[in-house]
């Protein structure tokens, strides 16, 4: 139980980084993917191409691929030597970023596709402007239909968090396989599991309760 208790202390280095990581990515590709959304669904045709382009390789790729790109051939892109040299974190946040980014597009693309278009000549009927109606009628909407899969992405990027320490990120899982190293044991693993596990039931809980409001 001491080892235990020794071993949960050390992981709890890697916290830090792992809910960094987790947060950026989640504050900023909620909003990228929104626009992303409307972008793929708006009368543009060009930029619903080159949307449906970028979706369609972010998401057709694997996230570890885009982490190794961003931080190991990123500087050396061409037009980029030497400009564009991220530390491991923030290419990590990058790459994350971009990801995610795609798929809460295609979650977003989803839900305003759900929403009855008859509702835009509705709301101009009554003399809102096309993006009062998004903002007050349909986004709430959307909301409402994409909460379960946005919970789905959230859980998973939870774990796809460990994915960093493939470029050295010193998150939960490096201080993890750091401490099998050490100390020649494997219980650092399910100590790791355990942290994933609490965090992962939270925001479970968390989603549950918006789900609920959200019914009302």
């Amino acid at each position: 139980m001491k080892e235990l208790s020794v071993i949960a202390w050390q992981l709890g280095a890697g916290i830090g980084n792992t809910l960094a990581l987790f947060a950026v990515t989640l504050i900023l590709s909620l909003p990228l993917g929104l626009l992303l959304a409307l972008a793929r669904t708006g009368k543009n045709a060009p930029l619903r191409a080159a949307v449906g382009g970028y979706v369609c390789f972010m998401r057709g790729t694997p996230l570890l691929l885009q982490l190794f790109f961003i931080y190991y051939g990123l500087p050396f892109f061409p037009g980029l030597e030497g400009i564009m040299v991220p530390g491991r974190f923030a290419a990590s946040c990058i790459a994350f970023l971009l990801n995610y980014a795609a798929y809460f597009c295609e979650i977003f693309r989803g839900g305003l596709l759900a929403v009855d278009p008859g509702q835009y000549d509705a709301a101009h009927m009554l003399g809102f402007s096309r993006a009062q109606a998004l903002c007050h009628i349909i986004l709430p909407q959307v909301a409402r239909v994409t909460l379960p899969a946005v919970a789905g992405e959230c859980l998973t990027l939870v774990k796809d968090t460990a994915l960093a320490t493939a470029i050295g990120v010193t998150e939960l899982l490096y201080f993890a396989k750091a401490a099998v190293n050490r100390t020649a044991s494997f219980a650092a693993y399910p100590v790791a599991a355990a942290y994933y596990l609490a965090f992962s039931t939270l925001l479970s809980r968390l989603f549950a309760r918006l789900e609920r409001r959200f019914a009302c």
